[in-house]
């Protein structure tokens, strides 16, 4: 047998070369295959958070952010809890339904229905829902809130808004002599009355509300 020359040495190794690569492609393929679908994810579900934020803005403004957002009542509807924190405070548990406490000045929950999503719960200076004033609430007018909340995997989402007066503002810690006069305000959903209430914990009981001459309801987008 012959020795190869050089050109069919050359020939030989582009050959090989040629295989190589169609080889490295068919390889690559499935793997270029889950990279755009884990791509297409992504941007799907950037997009979805997206909208999640300008349907915040639209409820409370620029410096709204998402603290909650899923079934929070269980009422198989999507909700989310969004709120204004004091400026320089970070939200301690953004994106969870449980956290410790964050002082808000405004805070609201958004309801989608239908894909429409409405404004069901407002906290400004007063608490609100679309019947009303919250009961128990009317002779609360502040200027902010101390605000609790947790997922009960019963009851949904369980809000404490408790006036940020009542806290003193170097240390956090309360002062006893404006116990009585800025409760603690437990919110919670009402599966009856199917909205969110006050819910009195000594009397295990939902108040009414009182009458508003305007609806804090509003249809965001």
């Amino acid at each position: 047998m012959g020795i190869p020359t050089l050109r069919t040495v050359a020939g030989m190794l582009l050959l090989a070369i040629s295989l190589a690569s169609c080889q490295t492609a068919q390889q690559a393929a499935p793997g270029n295959g889950r990279a755009n679908d884990n791509e297409k994810a992504s941007a799907g579900a950037a997009n979805v958070a997206d909208d999640a934020q300008a349907v915040a803005e639209a409820s409370l403004g620029k410096q709204a952010v998402i603290l909650a957002r899923g079934d929070l009542a269980l009422n198989g509807r999507e909700q989310l809890l969004v709120a204004n924190p004091f400026p320089r405070e970070a939200p301690a548990g953004a994106g969870t339904a449980n956290s410790p406490a964050i002082f808000v000045t405004r805070a609201a929950v958004l309801e989608n229905s239908g894909g429409k999503w409405s404004q069901i719960l407002l906290c400004d200076e007063h608490l609100k829902n679309p019947n009303g004033y919250l009961g128990g609430t009317l002779a609360a007018r502040v200027s902010g809130w101390r605000l609790e909340y947790r997922q009960d995997a019963k009851t949904g989402l369980e809000m404490k808004f408790t006036p940020a007066e009542k806290f003193n503002a170097g240390s956090g810690n309360t002062d006893p002599r404006l116990a009585q006069n800025y409760p603690t305000f437990e919110i919670r959903w009402n599966p009856s009355a199917k909205r969110y209430q006050t819910y009195e914990q000594s009397q295990e009981k939902f108040l009414s509300e009182v009458p508003l001459l305007e609806t804090p309801a509003s249809t965001l987008k």
